[in-house]
């Protein structure tokens, strides 16, 4: 790879999430022979719903996909802030970013990665499942020979880490970097169907855990709550994540009580201790570069994970395509995403630090206006 320029250029995207289909899809518009590997033979995501905010939905439309998030999701003007027990308090401070633009939304997190994988397949990307790489070795042509967790090889001129916060990639090529590191909370998500008089997002803020309801569809809503994790030495059964879920919504009343009283076993239910990390510069060593979780995993509190993802793609392939030479590309691409995710990252960690204390944040409205500046 001689220069920044895209067209023509081999490319090996490791991961297929939303950060790597994002990337990939960029790429094989600019021109790029694109593969894209996932590990899981299926390509499969697991998950409730995703909150799509102002930030995220500006990302898609950049990236094409507004249009079909809009139908199979749902969209809200804003949404509510309620005291614990149900009362209303007040609307959340988000701004509007673009004329046409909702202001927030919401999706199933599967409906989503069928989404984009939908758009990656109508592009000219190899795709290869259940694979994912093994080592890394910089060529003296600046290229990058890759060996296969399958034992294949094959070279290329740009590698692109986006797998995961566990990435394999920056285990591989980024001894400076380490591991995400825990905060303290857990994240409890719920799907369930809609409140019958629920009509976009609302938070219930007030009580020792934070708890959200945001619609992901028609008909369907996602609850999540936000509780200090306590490690356990074995995960929770169906019955234990039921029975403490309901437990835990106790105090609750409005649509979030609501919830409680419908719930069911049938539902779906998950919890998982959170974690963040900002990694350290460099990004990028030689044509390896990392994107998405695999360089800046935050947390759900300002509900933008997604949204820099997809910033991180579209900025990266950009800065590419612009650049004299592969270095000031990846050079300028760190250098445009890293306050940024900086400041998602410490801002989510001071939620949920304040969260902890037993705070009722202010920092959330403040944060998103902050992401509402162009990236």
């Amino acid at each position: 790879m001689v220069s920044g320029r895209i067209s023509g250029r081999r490319i090996l995207i490791v991961g297929g999430g939303i950060g790597g289909m994002a990337a990939a899809i960029r790429f094989a518009e600019q021109g790029g022979q694109v593969i894209l590997i996932d590990i899981d033979p299926q390509w499969r995501v697991y998950g409730a719903g995703i909150t799509i905010t102002g930030p995220t939905l500006r990302a898609y439309r950049r990236l094409g996909l507004l249009d079909a998030i809009k139908e199979q999701g749902a969209i809200a003007e804003g949404a509510t802030i309620f005291r614990y027990d149900g009362t209303r308090l007040h609307d959340l401070d988000e701004p509007a970013l673009e004329e046409g633009l909702p202001a927030t939304g919401g999706i199933m997190r599967p409906v989503l990665h069928r989404i984009m994988q939908t758009r990656v397949r109508a592009l000219p990307i190899v795709i290869r499942l259940g694979l994912t790489v093994s080592a890394l070795a910089h060529r003296q042509d600046g290229g990058v020979d890759v060996t296969f967790s399958d034992g294949g090889q094959a070279d290329f001129d740009l590698v692109v880490g986006a797998d995961s916060i566990y990435s394999g990639v920056r285990r591989l090529a980024f001894p400076h970097m380490g591991d995400a590191q825990p905060t303290g909370q857990g994240c409890w998500r719920l799907s369930i169907r809609r409140p019958p008089t629920l009509t976009k997002g609302e938070f219930y803020f007030g009580h020792r855990v934070p708890v959200g309801i945001n619609r992901c569809g028609a008909e369907m809503v996602y609850l999540w709550m936000l509780t200090p994790h306590i490690r356990r030495a074995n995960h929770f059964t169906e019955d234990e994540l039921f029975m403490q879920l309901r437990d835990n919504l106790a105090d609750f009343g409005g649509n979030a009580g609501w919830v409680r009283d419908h719930m069911t076993r049938g539902d779906w239910i998950n919890y998982r201790p959170l974690a963040a990390a900002l990694q350290p510069g460099p990004w990028h060593d030689g044509a390896i570069v990392l994107l998405g979780d695999a360089v800046h995993a935050t947390t759900p509190h300002l509900a933008c994970g997604a949204g820099m993802a997809v910033e991180s793609a579209l900025v990266l392939v950009e800065e590419l395509d612009r650049a004299d030479t592969v270095e000031a590309g990846l050079s300028a691409y760190q250098a445009r995403r890293f306050d940024r995710c900086r400041h998602v990252i410490d801002t989510s960690i001071q939620v949920g630090r304040m969260q902890l204390d037993g705070d009722s944040p202010d920092a959330i409205g403040a944060g998103l206006h902050r992401l509402a500046e162009e990236y």
